[in-house]
């Protein structure tokens, strides 16, 4: 699979709020079967569900995406990570700490409405 896309949490409640520009540009990268998903998209989404069947959908969707693993080198990777943003007086929430160090380490382009994911280097951000 070539440019591979992780979709943070902020583009996939939009994908499902319904009909966006952001929605439409989700809908072809997983019919171009260019969507990935790691653990923290996966808990955040089912962290905001409101009924079974919106369970339901978000599992299903998620179930044929490629899946990335927070492994123990990504953990440490992003401490580093995590470390030198506030060095540099840069704090991000921790769950974006470790989106951005799955997507460096799997070189991965990272679709989202957070802008603050252009503070990290290395971070390759999905563009409409």
């Amino acid at each position: 699979m070539k440019n591979r896309t992780l979709a943070d949490t902020t583009v996939w409640i939009e994908f499902f709020r319904g009909k966006t520009k952001v929605a439409d540009r989700l809908e072809m990268l997983l019919t171009e079967n260019a969507v990935c998903t790691c653990g923290v998209v996966m808990f955040e989404l089912l962290h905001g569900i409101k009924s079974e069947g919106e369970k339901n959908k978000i599992l299903n969707i998620l179930a044929t995406l490629p899946y990335f693993e927070m492994t123990p080198k990504l953990w440490q990777s992003g401490a580093g990570l995590s470390l030198s943003l506030k060095k540099n007086g840069v704090s991000l929430p921790l769950s974006d700490i470790f989106i951005a160090a799955i997507a460096i380490e799997n070189d991965l382009s990272i679709y989202t409405l957070d802008n603050h994911f252009e503070q990290i280097p290395g971070v390759k951000i999905y563009r409409i």
